[in-house]
């Protein structure tokens, strides 16, 4: 790298990221993570094209899900060893490769093979907040790293009834042939959109990287206690999403799946809401935002109880659940990338390992209790995973005020 380049670099990190360079790893964020979702709706379209059976075509899903997570443990650290920006690049272009296998799959071992691959890319999305942090000047990362997580949480949300409308017009295949068309175009605009940065190098070895994940959050009990917040919180989510369809399709609703997908429309709008969570952050004030988000999430168990006597505190419950979901997790991950800049990457994916195992836990649990107990069961059931995350978040508060004590009557008998 050239002086003038090196410098052009540097004011460009030293300038952070602007709102639109912001709005667009969004977007991007977005795109990446619906990869992982546009199959749900799709599993009976592809079980009747490719001749696979109603109880094997769930490995679908269950295969994306491994590719995720084995994505999050060996693909993620690499952007702390190599230049992020290149890394974004070649993920993006793997992808739609991955994407075009999918939709061009003519037997079985193919479309599973494809949707492993799919899943094991679209950790694209951890690449591409932990770039977004790096960039972002220290006082507007909490900001960003909230405006990029709201991107996820659309992708998420929006996926399906995207996959469903664009599979009504054109079949399965074609939701997959749109989405890497984009993929190619959204990597496009990338390399022209965001800033370069010079790439430090550092002597540690892949291998010490992936190591280093574990060690340090067993070391460090901050990223420690945002991994288990993140764990409890997800489980509450993931509880109360796994479970509705179970009531709402079900006398004496008989809702569509179609309709029951608009609930989530209100948990966007709660979710987005949680944006300025990033900005109190930055202000200092992530802590509180923390505990007052927590107390919404359990208070949020308390309206959606009302179903099914009433579907409008219902609705009011959905808001609250992922606008407080979503602000912890922004908190969560404005404190990880601020710990340890450099090492982001990697933290971040060691974090998300906590979110995927809150989120089957929830997804287990919330099958198994409702088939037993109900809906009541389900809202006991995510009101304690949000009351023990409540809970740990106040012993971690008396933890903070006993150590502070500590510290200064020792400075004062020194």
């Amino acid at each position: 790298m050239s002086e003038n380049t090196a410098n052009a670099a540097n004011r460009g990190v030293a300038r952070g990221l602007s709102r639109a360079q912001t709005l667009l790893v969004a977007a991007a964020a977005g795109m990446s993570v619906a990869n992982i979702y546009y199959a749900q709706p799709l599993l009976d379209l592809m079980s009747n094209d490719l001749g696979i059976s109603p109880s094997s075509i769930g490995l679908v899903v269950t295969l994306t899900q491994v590719g995720y997570g084995l994505g999050l443990i060996f693909i993620v650290p690499i952007g702390d060893l190599v230049d992020r920006r290149k890394l974004i690049i070649v993920q993006g272009l793997l992808s739609a490769i991955a994407l075009v296998v999918v939709a061009t799959a003519g037997a079985r071992t193919t479309l599973l093979a494809g949707m492993g691959a799919v899943g094991l890319l679209a950790v694209l999305v951890q690449t591409l907040v932990a770039h977004a942090a790096a960039l972002a000047t220290p006082t507007q990362r909490g900001g960003v790293v909230g405006t990029v997580t709201s991107g996820v949480v659309t992708g998420i949300l929006a996926a399906r009834s995207v996959a469903g409308t664009i599979a009504d017009h054109g079949g399965w295949r074609t939701v997959y042939l749109t989405s890497a068309l984009l993929t190619i175009a959204m990597v496009g605009i990338l390399v022209r959109a965001l800033p370069r940065q010079e790439v430090e190098r550092h002597p540690e070895t892949y291998l010490n990287a992936l190591l280093s994940v574990p060690h340090t959050f067993l070391r460090e009990r901050a990223l420690l206690f945002r991994g288990v917040l993140a764990l409890l919180i997800f489980a509450s989510f993931s509880t109360f999403w796994t479970a509705l369809v179970l009531p709402l399709s079900a006398p004496p609703f008989s809702y569509s799946h179609t309709l029951i997908g608009l609930f989530g429309l209100v948990g966007l709008a709660g979710a987005i809401g949680a944006t300025c969570a990033g900005r109190l952050a930055d202000r200092g004030h992530g802590r509180w935002t923390t505990g007052i988000s927590l107390a919404l999430l359990l208070a949020s168990w308390g309206l959606i109880a009302f179903l099914p006597s009433s579907v409008i505190l219902l609705l009011m419950g959905v808001f609250l659940l992922d606008l407080a979901v979503q602000a912890v997790h922004v908190g969560n991950l404005s404190v990880v990338v601020s710990l340890h800049p450099r090492k982001s990457g990697r933290l971040i994916g060691g974090y998300m390992v906590f979110y995927s195992v809150g989120s089957a836990v929830g997804a287990i649990t919330a099958t198994a209790t409702h088939a037993r107990y109900g809906w009541p069961g389900i809202c006991v059931l995510g009101g304690a995973f949000s009351g023990i995350a409540l809970l740990a978040w106040t012993a971690s508060c008396f933890s903070t005020r006993a150590d502070l004590t500590n510290r200064l009557a020792g400075c004062r008998h020194d």
